[in-house]
């Protein structure tokens, strides 16, 4: 099975026809209906999910029969549009589905027909599907998976982390899984519960909510920490990510407080000796932050490529003064590595740049720090 990530996954999106049907296969939690809802809302779309699994009856897709002279019609069900405007059928848990859900999947996916209602035209349909010993599942027919482009949906840390920035989660989430990233998705096939079944175990849907009670609304429409974690918020995390995780994360929380790469880039000579004294793992994390505050922060960096060094001055815009701020600090920390000898931590900068994973990151290394995008490219080149 072909395996994609968050971007290839909207790359597949961008070019594959309405016309085709996608399956999505992965584990539980790891945001396959946001992503989608995200993408195909900012194009405004209509986003209609349908938990197949959950359904009992195929009344419950194709809508209720009505009589109409001397036949029998079906009503549409609820979602479907009476707009003529096309949708995306988010068909999830399709093999949790019982199998007379799945007869009527089956014309739906060939013909975009639902008892004689044909979706408009240009809608989509995608569906996800769960896997694992330890779900409940239905077997697909091998007629039904070839109605759909059928990819394994792993989307990376790297992309949950990024997520997790422009979605203001709580600082203390994300530092946590830039340090301990193995308990982003657990997948241990141990059970403590499984008597019961009701063993927590972190997953991406998990950590979210770990930052919804950490945090509170401020006044100015901002996200802020509610406060700081006391003994009564163990168990409170506990019933979050499982008993393990909540741990390991209160602890993290109560004995660390990592730098940031926001802070790297705002004053690099301010926070010298405490880099001086953190060893590569630790470096390896304020490396990724960098990267990932640099693609949150200047998602459009390409518009500002018309400023340049010789223009700048007090009438620039405030966004490319701190541009070259970061680019000034970026370029202290780089030459820091060079005279710590940290060889190991520039390969791992090497090898962010290298990746493509931060393509707005990249961008501003190669216009802001031509010397710096000079050494890296050098570096790579004698890997």
């Amino acid at each position: 099975m072909i395996i994609i990530d968050t971007r290839k996954l909207l790359h597949i999106l961008d070019v594959t026809p309405a016309t085709h049907n996608i399956m999505l296969v992965g584990r539980h939690g790891i945001g396959k209906s946001e992503i989608l809802t995200d993408y195909f809302e900012g194009k405004g779309m209509r986003v209609v999910a349908l938990f197949l699994g959950q359904m009992s009856d195929p009344g419950d897709l194709i809508g209720l029969p009505t009589k109409t002279g001397e036949r029998t019609d079906f009503l549409p069900p609820y979602w479907f549009p009476t707009d003529n405007k096309p949708i995306v059928l988010f068909l999830d848990e399709l093999n949790r589905a019982r199998p007379e859900i799945l007869q009527t999947v089956m014309d739906l996916a060939l013909n975009r027909r639902l008892a004689g209602h044909e979706l408009p035209k240009g809608s989509r349909i995608i569906s996800a599907v769960n896997e694992g010993d330890e779900y409940q599942l239905t077997h697909l027919d091998p007629s039904l998976v070839s109605r759909f482009n059928v990819y394994q949906f792993c989307p990376t840390v790297q992309e949950w982390l990024l997520w997790a920035q422009v979605k203001q989660l709580d600082k203390r989430v994300i530092e946590f899984i830039q340090n301990e990233p193995t308990l982003l998705d657990d997948i241990s096939e141990h059970k403590e519960g499984e008597d019961t079944g009701l063993e927590k175990h972190p997953d991406r849907r998990a950590w979210r909510r770990v930052s919804d009670v950490l945090q509170e609304l401020a006044p100015d429409g901002s996200l802020r920490p509610r406060r700081n974690l006391g003994d009564e918020d163990l168990d409170l995390i506990a019933g979050i990510v499982g008993a393990q995780a909540a741990s390991r994360f209160f602890a993290f929380s109560q004995g660390h407080q990592m730098l940031t790469g926001a802070q790297i880039l705002n004053d690099c000579n301010g926070h010298e000796a405490q880099l001086r004294s953190l060893r590569l793992h630790q470096l390896a994390i304020i490396n990724e932050s960098i990267f990932q505050h640099l693609e949150v922060t200047y998602p459009d960096a390409s518009k500002l490529l018309a400023y340049s060094v010789v223009t700048l001055n007090e009438h620039s815009p405030i966004d490319v003064r701190q541009l070259f701020h970061y680019a000034e600090n970026l370029s202290k920390y780089f030459y820091l590595l060079e005279d710590m000898d940290q060889k190991e931590a520039i390969a791992h900068l090497a090898n962010l740049f290298e990746s493509g994973s931060y393509p707005e990151a990249i961008l501003f290394i190669t216009t802001f720090c031509s010397e710096i995008y000079q050494k890296l490219s050098t570096f790579i080149a004698n890997m």
